[in-house]
């Protein structure tokens, strides 16, 4: 186990290769990226991690947190592993957290992948986190990550993948953080405001959005672009929220031809 200010962190691929940290959504699991390691790891040390408060992190988390600690943490793991700079692929929580970075540290950057973020929350975004919290507050864990593929995987997917997803509820909720965790975490993405700052981002950026995204409207993703003609956007038709899970391979020669670009 490797572990730095308190986090859990993994690296995969040639240790000579160009760095590339992997930062995941709301559930903060490093597991996430199984589907796309393999691929990115044939040309990129890769780091993967569990966020502050998740899976085998440390999960003590301060009174408020905010879309900058987990930019912090980021920076603390590059320190760890004496990465100058590095490149990042954030889904959701993990792609503002590297806007986040980019703007306070943009000489650590080398090119971000903004999957499904945004420059604010939209109401969209609000509501389902409000659905999302009442169901933790009022039916507790196992409704909340019952109901936790809808916003994540497209309807077709879920049904072809139901027995998959059933095997996995029972470790899921052996993981679970909490709920003080859940919903500090939840506070701060809703709280995430980068919207008057995003003009003056200049680094290499990719804005990477899914046509049928559950949680995110995929407007909230090519904004970004639209905010700052130096962003790059993509989109992707299908694969919801959880795209790089859904479609690997389409997301993998997405991300790639963009980081070896």
């Amino acid at each position: 186990m490797a572990e730095a200010a308190g986090l859990y962190y993994e690296l995969h691929g040639p240790a000579d290769a160009p760095p590339l940290i992997l930062s995941s959504g709301l559930g903060g699991s490093a597991s996430y990226w199984m589907p796309n390691l393999p691929a990115l790891a044939e040309h990129f040390r890769v780091l993967v991690y569990d966020h502050r408060g998740t899976g085998r992190s440390d999960r003590v988390l301060p009174d408020t947190v905010s879309v900058d600690d987990f930019a912090d943490d980021m920076l603390a793991l590059m320190g760890a592993v004496g990465w100058e700079r590095a490149s990042i692929v954030g889904h959701a929580a993990g792609g503002v957290a590297g806007l986040a970075l980019a703007a306070k540290a943009p000489e650590r950057l080398d090119r971000l992948v903004v999957v499904n973020g945004w420059a604010k929350a939209d109401p969209h975004f609000l509501r389902c986190f409000e659905a999302r919290l009442n169901l933790l507050r009022h039916s507790g864990v196992e409704a909340f990550l019952r109901a936790q593929p809808i916003f994540l995987y497209p309807a077709e997917w879920i049904s072809f993948h139901t027995a998959e997803l059933d095997a996995e509820l029972p470790h899921q909720i052996a993981a679970f953080p909490g709920v003080a965790t859940m919903e500090k975490r939840i506070a701060a993405l809703a709280a995430f405001d980068i919207s008057k700052e995003i003009l003056a981002l200049r680094g290499s950026i990719l804005a990477l959005s899914t046509g049928d995204d559950m949680l995110v409207p995929w407007m909230c993703t090519q904004a970004l672009g639209e905010m700052n003609p130096r962003i790059t956007q993509e989109h992707m038709p299908w694969g919801g929220h959880a795209c790089n899970v859904t479609d690997p391979v389409t997301f993998n020669a997405i991300v790639l031809d963009f980081l070896r670009s």
